[in-house]
């Protein structure tokens, strides 16, 4: 790495430690003050470093590259405004726990507060939405300012990635030269360690719950024959232990598309899809009380299931210990990785032999067919049977990512099983409709299999900048949009009765009348009615209820 010149070379160093560590993919927006940074990742020929114009849609393209590959992801922006639009990425990466390096180019101390332009204060920006934060300094150029930020790029890395995964954000007060003229430095003093190895490594063991604990637990669930076990959104691969648990156990698996648990090449004979719709039926979410219920990963989006998880006797097995818990009513948390901790509750369940009620799990079987063959007798317009009917033509292998509000609690409630490998992965830490056609372009390239976006128009339009970034990166992105005419998921809401019908529409429904295909040839254009919509969904939970 021969290095340019005393701006440039200070950032040489910072990314070849990235790339040492193991970072793959970075994502970058055009700029002057932040073109040392750019022009630095996008040399490097171990990195895919992706050009988005716009710095909000750049960072929610970074993001679904993170969330796709699990590692680090940077993006780097030019000061100004453009480090403001990543702070809604950089939150959703707090909530969601996705490992995001923050690199934002700044004037140096001299051009601040003087009325230089693009200038605002960017020291701790994103508050607490960052797990660190750095302003990195102005050094003269030499060894001591070579270890800096070889030691700061490697501290970044291991913090965005450990423990409990987020954001870091690093503050780059850059002066002139901006541009790579070169100057004479010293190429020994820049260099990193022999062999490619980081300068600082951190080796994490993660923990498998204490035999204890797993013995006291393993316990209970032999002792319980009418139990169940929920799978919510994860970044781990526990469809193998948690299928063997539940077959040890002879309790149902709720399985929520993104614990990657409903659809799998593994044993299913367990998964319940359809659960929230089972569960708006009063008389059998009464029956099928559990007797406990160990919940893995985040909460599911469900409100009927959230309401009867809470009048349940809970444990959560949550391997950050980030207390995600909002019905507040969980009596143990494991702090532990998902899939070990399955494992062994597995083995010691087996070594205990117990004698589960087979009409505990058929029962639910039975009412999962139920469903299932509710929604065949459903119109072809509603619309979970038109999201339900992309199964068929989904690749195995296929990346689908699903939109906030309506299109997220569809699939959960009515997306079949399937043993195709589809990753489902949506933005569900703030729960926002931003980005999200960012988020799939960024987690189709970076995972490099193809990707189904299922969106509503309002979501789509939000981010129709991101269908210009993936058409710029070459992203492998199927939009497929249901245009209800509005936000569809507020006319199930209390508001569409009781608010003006003129207000509610222009300031909460808000229909835009826009011919997305004229927008981008590569979106499914979809039709549906709003207010049909609510109805069909009505009538397809009335026909489940009365069939059960």
């Amino acid at each position: 790495m021969e290095p340019i010149n005393r701006t440039y070379a200070p950032v040489q160093a910072f990314v070849d430690e990235l790339v040492r560590c193991g970072m793959r993919h970075a994502v970058t927006s055009p700029g002057s003050r932040n073109a040392p940074l750019a022009l630095t990742l996008a040399a490097r020929p171990e990195l895919e470093a992706v050009s988005v114009l716009d710095e909000r849609s750049a960072g929610f393209f970074a993001l679904g590259m993170a969330k796709a590959t699990g590692r680090p992801v940077a993006v780097a922006c030019t000061s100004g405004t453009a480090a403001a639009n990543l702070h809604p990425a950089v939150i959703e990466a707090h909530e969601a726990r996705v490992p995001l390096i923050v690199l934002t180019a700044d004037r140096p101390p001299e051009l601040r507060e003087v009325g230089a332009g693009q200038s605002i204060d960017q020291l701790k920006l994103y508050g607490d939405a960052v797990k660190w934060f750095v302003e990195v300094g102005n050094h003269e150029p030499g060894r001591e300012t070579a270890i800096h930020h070889r030691a700061l790029a490697c501290r970044a890395w291991w913090t965005a990635a450990g423990e409990r995964p987020g954001p870091v954000h690093l503050n780059f007060p850059l002066r002139e030269p901006l541009a790579p003229s070169p100057e004479p430095l010293d190429p020994g003093d820049w260099e990193g360690r022999p062999g490619g190895r980081p300068w600082t490594e951190l080796r994490d063991h993660a923990a498998a719950p204490h035999a204890d604990d797993v013995q006291e637990l393993a316990a209970r669930i032999a002792g319980t024959a009418r139990g169940v076990i929920v799978c919510g959104p994860t970044s781990e691969e526990l469809a193998e232990p948690a299928a063997r648990l539940a077959a040890a156990a002879g309790w149902p698996l709720l399985a929520e598309p993104t614990s990657g648990v409903r659809c799998g090449p593994h044993d299913r004979s367990h998964v319940v899809a359809h659960y929230d719709v089972l569960l708006r039926a009063p008389r059998f979410a009464e029956d099928r009380s559990p007797g406990l219920l160990l919940r893995v990963g985040d909460m599911p989006t469900s409100k009927p299931l959230r309401a009867w998880a809470a009048r349940s006797s809970q444990v959560v097995i949550d391997p950050h210990g980030a207390w995600h818990e909002p019905t507040r009513r969980a009596e143990l948390l494991l702090r532990s990785a998902a899939a070990p901790a399955l494992d062994a509750l597995a083995s010691a369940v087996e070594l205990r032999g117990p004698a589960p009620d087979p009409d505990w799990l058929a029962g639910w079987r039975a009412a999962d067919a139920v469903a299932s063959g509710s929604l065949s007798e459903a119109p072809d317009g509603f619309e979970p049977k038109l999201l339900a009917a992309l199964e068929p033509e989904l690749p195995d292998g296929a990346i689908v990512w699903l939109s906030s509000s309506m299109p997220i609690r569809d699939v959960e409630a009515w997306f079949p099983q399937s043993p195709k490998r589809l990753r489902f992965l949506a933005n569900r830490g703030a729960n926002g409709i931003d980005g999200v056609v960012s988020s799939a372009a960024g987690a189709a390239l970076a995972s490099g299999s193809p990707a189904w976006l299922l969106t509503g128009e309002l979501a789509l339009l939000h981010d129709a900048g991101g269908l210009i970034a993936a058409r710029r990166a070459g992203a492998d992105l199927h939009v497929v949009c249901l245009n209800n005419g509005g936000g569809g998921i507020f006319d199930f809401l209390p508001l569409a009765e009781h608010a003006d019908s003129a207000a509610y529409e222009e300031h909460i429904a808000t229909p835009v009348d826009v011919d997305l295909g004229a927008l981008a040839p590569e979106v499914r254009e979809i039709r549906t009615d709003r207010a049909t919509n609510v109805e069909l969904h009505r009538q397809a939970v009335e026909r489940v209820e009365r069939a059960l």
